[in-house]
């Protein structure tokens, strides 16, 4: 798998997984966090690394 293809499926799966923790984490508190800020920042995260993903597929064409 291209590094291109690779940053984007790791930045779709960084995004869902912060998406999953923000929708389902809501009500609950963990000690030292919160699950749903957590993923509020996975999702930023993720979706960054998509754009820088999808930029990589277009500027190596």
């Amino acid at each position: 798998m291209t590094s291109a293809r690779r940053t984007l499926l790791t930045g779709l799966a960084t995004f869902v997984g912060g998406l999953a923790l923000w929708l389902f984490g809501l009500d609950e508190e963990i000690f030292i966090f919160t699950p749903s800020k957590i993923g509020l920042i996975l999702m930023v995260v993720g979706g960054v690394e998509t754009l820088y993903g999808v930029y990589k597929t277009v500027r190596s064409d």
